[in-house]
């Protein structure tokens, strides 16, 4: 084998012509004639590129790629058949058998689509792409400078370090060569680590000096490897002297006139959004609307800028399982094999999804998501008569001038949206307004399905002002198994669902929890108080005997129900709402339990009738004194992004939960190293105004308060006792199989449910008042239960159970020694009075307590229980 560069460029593709929108102008022209730049060679180049100007104090100029797919769009038949076209040419290079032992590397973000594409069109090459997006707790197998790059850093992380320890020839693609220095960084650095007798370099345009081309041949030489080029086109760009001032000087200039016009298009932008006139008489721009129909062109911001928009048209591919995302972390031959047989299914769910008038639709990849949204958009194209198009937005800053003779015509710009390891910063699409686009398909992956996306500067929002249609796909973000051995078991078991745990259907809630049921933990309420407060047992290590209600008292809940139903559905609409438009447009709940796993399940079952959204939602145990189950953060971590975790419970007291919950999370962080989890619960009721995302902060009667377990699917309080639960299990708790004749779990729900229609409305507009509102906590609460503690001499804040719920808790599994009532309380307190006659518990009217009721525990039981070492009964 001879060592040395070996260059190969031919006219084996299929040639795309002039770039939309070009009217028949070369789209460098602009940049040609006022800075003199040119290119030289093949006559090809000015067909697949054109010239734009960057804010860039390494270089003025930007090679703009007609058939990349990354600024300008096009169609991705033709983006997806350079990439493959190529990677037949280096297949034919190499021949079978080399071809089998290669890696095909792609470079971050600009080429990660064409990177893929070329591997597909080897055939038999397994491909990996460098990124800019780390991955904690994952070393980098390699990483380079692109010098003259705005984000210069790349990091290779792949899940397989294996992937590039083989001798097997390793092949490099980029859009294009213009010095040859990114290709020179990424060999040296891997040939250190993984030496290699043969490189193959691809790219769409070789457009290297004479000298560029001369320092790879030496580096070649110097290392004894061969190195190829193969190209779709070569040539050169001849700059002028003094060209880069030039080019600076003139984007400043433009950027001092944008400031002075102004930009309606973001406000934090600097430089000119240009448009175009519209290409499709009788389409204005129009915010997102449902499906088909079009609203009013906007005048002004935009109608809901205090939230996500609420009629986005969410598209579920139904990628499979565990496949890759990308090439990020690796994607195989195996991996290509599932996607291709899947492509068919998920393009005809987007083909189903558009507008049935739409005529040109856009589909638009997410920076270095570039090949499945390409995928997705060349089988898109070949199974419909719509015209597609397809690019993806980027992180390139460029100059936008509306001018058929220059590359870049139009410019939005939106917030980061994937919190980017470099901090946030803003983003860009390129050519999309004033296209004249029907549709617009955005393709993220989950990790940037953020409420960034959604907010009202954000992608989503931006399109919307330019397209009549905005559709949402989002592919699962792939996470790589991390490649140390953890001292706990790797594999947890998964959660438990009905009708084998619980009367909840299994779609409703996973169960993160162990089935203890056949174990004997019930204790009568005494005895259980007066082994916690003598320090003999912890109140999580044994169950309450489950109350069995009377006739009378079932009436009672039957009749609280009935009345409440629609406010509770009012709340439930309204946390919801928040969730969805704060902390994350995809949420996976996660509830307390028990108390919060009602209003969960309400939660997902809003989310389904509102947004048509089908949340996963899993129920969680939580100890006073002891915090959360440290091992079902860790399957939530492995299945889930931290960060779309909400954490949901039925109310809020004086705010314990909400401290333990803080205090739990903190620990778990600096022992496993785990962020992202936010400890900000959302809660049906916050009486004591401890947290920022509540459906109401009104106290009073939720019925699921009223019963134990036959509210709560059967499932037992959860139980946390060492001889049961051991460090790698999951907290325990018991299904009580032997009451379903009593159960009205599933009643509960469906009365509520049933109640959605009615205040949908209003809880949409209540929901938007508090996201306009100040919600800052003001523990009032807590100041009223020390207020109370001291006037009735108890002196421990943990004896005192303020509002419904918590005074119910005190009744049904506790010794209670009273209760306050605010005077004038009602019928949402006829439940309480019910019980406290029938323990024999004084009621006292109170003037003004800021609770419908507040009980206290009696001192007797609970000295040591639930004093200042924290073992007092919250859950």
């Amino acid at each position: 084998m001879n060592e040395g560069v070996h260059h190969q460029v031919r006219d084996g593709v299929r040639r795309s012509g002039t770039a939309d929108g070009a009217d028949g102008l070369w789209s460098g022209s602009w940049v040609a004639e006022r800075l003199g730049v040119e290119l030289l060679g093949d006559d090809r180049l000015t067909d697949l590129l054109g010239l734009a100007l960057r804010r860039n104090p390494k270089r003025a100029h930007l090679l703009v790629s007609n058939v990349l797919g990354k600024h300008v769009p096009q169609s991705p038949s033709v983006v997806y058949g350079y990439g493959f076209e190529l990677g037949r040419r280096v297949r034919e290079l190499l021949g079978a058998d080399e071809a089998r032992r290669a890696v095909v590397l792609g470079y971050a973000e600009t080429a990660t689509g064409l990177g893929h594409s070329v591997a597909d069109g080897l055939g038999l090459a397994p491909y990996l792409h460098s990124t800019r997006r780390p991955v904690a707790g994952l070393a980098p197998a390699g990483g380079f400078e692109e010098s003259h790059s705005h984000a210069t850093s790349h990091l290779l992380l792949p899940e397989d370090p294996a992937l590039l320890t083989g001798d097997g020839p390793l092949v490099l693609v980029d859009d294009e060569f213009s010095t040859g220095n990114t290709v020179l960084n990424t060999v040296r650095d891997l040939h250190e680590r993984y030496p290699r007798r043969r490189y193959v370099v691809v790219a769409l345009v070789d457009m290297r000096s004479a000298a560029d081309a001369g320092r790879l041949e030496e580096f070649a030489r110097e290392i004894g490897a061969r190195v190829d080029l193969v190209a779709a086109a070569s040539g050169a760009v001849r700059l002028p002297e003094g060209v880069l001032e030039k080019g600076q000087e003139l984007v400043a200039r433009y950027e001092s006139e944008s400031a002075a016009t102004g930009d309606p298009s973001s406000a934090a932008a600097s430089w000119p959004v240009a448009r175009f006139p519209a290409p499709l008489e009788g389409v204005a721009a129009r915010p997102l609307g449902a499906r088909g129909t079009a609203r009013p062109a906007p005048t002004g911001p935009h109608p809901d800028d205090n939230r996500a928009h609420p009629h986005l048209t969410r598209i579920d591919l139904r990628w499979p399982e565990g496949l890759p995302d990308g090439g990020r972390h690796g994607f195989t031959p195996a991996h290509r094999e599932r996607l291709e047989k899947a492509l068919p299914a998920m393009a005809a769910r987007l083909a189903e999804a558009l507008p049935a008038d739409a005529r040109r639709v856009l589909v638009l990849g997410f920076e270095e998501l570039m090949y499945a949204p390409l995928r997705l958009a060349r089988e898109l194209e070949q199974i419909t008569d719509v015209e597609v198009r397809y690019s993806t937005t980027t992180r390139s800053p460029v100059l936008a001038v509306d001018d058929p003779g220059y590359a870049i015509r139009t410019r939005l710009v939106f917030p980061a949206h994937d919190n980017p390891a470099d901090g946030p910063g803003e983003r860009y699409a390129y050519n999309v307004a004033g296209a004249g686009f029907d549709a617009v398909v955005a393709v993220v992956d989950s990790t940037a399905d953020t409420p960034a996306l959604h907010a009202p500067d954000g992608l989503l929002a931006r399109l919307a002002a330019h397209t009549p249609q905005v559709l949402l796909a989002v592919v699962p973000s792939y996470a790589p198994e991390l490649p140390h051995a953890p001292e706990r078991p790797s594999m947890l078991p998964e959660p438990l669902r009905g009708p084998a745990f619980s009367s909840y259907a299994p779609e409703e809630v996973g169960w993160l929890l162990q089935d203890l049921s056949d174990v004997t933990l019930e204790a009568p309420t005494e005895e259980r108080e007066e082994a916690i407060q003598s320090g003999g047992a912890h109140y999580a290590e044994s169950l309450p005997v489950e109350y069995q209600p009377t006739e009378q008292y079932q009436e009672l809940f039957h009749s609280a129900l009935e009345t409440s139903a629609a406010r509770i559905a009012q709340a439930v609409g309204v946390v919801t709402e928040t969730v969805l438009a704060e902390r994350s447009p995809r949420p996976a709940l996660v509830s307390l339990a028990r108390a919060g796993t009602p209003v969960g399940i309400l939660m997902r079952r809003w989310a389904q009738h509102r947004h048509g959204l089908d949340l996963p939602h899993y129920a969680v145990s939580i100890v006073r004194g002891r915090g959360i189950d440290a091992n079902a953060l860790r399957w939530l971590a492995e299945h889930h992004d931290p960060r779309d975790v909400v954490f949901v419970d039925g109310w809020t007291g004086k705010g314990a939960i909400t401290r333990e919950l803080a205090q739990a999370l903190e620990e778990f962080e600096k022992s496993d190293g785990i962020t992202g989890f936010d400890p900000e619960i959302a809660v049906l009721a916050d009486p004591g105004s401890c947290v920022r995302t509540y459906g109401t902060r009104e106290d009073f009667l939720i019925p699921s308060a009223c019963l134990n377990s036959t509210v709560s699917g059967l499932i037992s309080r959860t139980v946390l006792r060492a001889d049961l639960v051991g460090p790698h299990d999951f907290h325990g708790a018991k299904f009580y199989r032997e009451l379903a004749a009593t159960d009205v779990s599933v009643t509960f729900l469906d009365a509520v449910s049933a109640r959605f229609p009615e205040v949908a409305d209003a809880a949409c507009a209540q929901a938007k008042e508090l996201l306009a509102a100040d919600r800052s906590p003001t523990w009032e609460g807590w100041a009223a239960v020390e207020r109370i503690s001291e006037e009735y001499g108890i002196h421990d804040v943990n004896l005192v159970k303020p509002g419904v719920g918590e005074t119910t808790r005190v009744m049904l599994r506790r010794v209670p020694w009273k209760v306050l009532a605010r005077a004038g309380a009602g019928s949402d307190l006829d439940h309480v009075r019910l019980l406290a006659e029938q323990r024999g518990v004084p009621v006292e009217e109170v003037a003004d307590l800021p609770y419908t009721c507040v009980g206290l525990i009696h001192p007797k039981y609970t000295r040591g229980a639930t004093g200042a070492d924290g073992k007092a009964v919250t859950v």
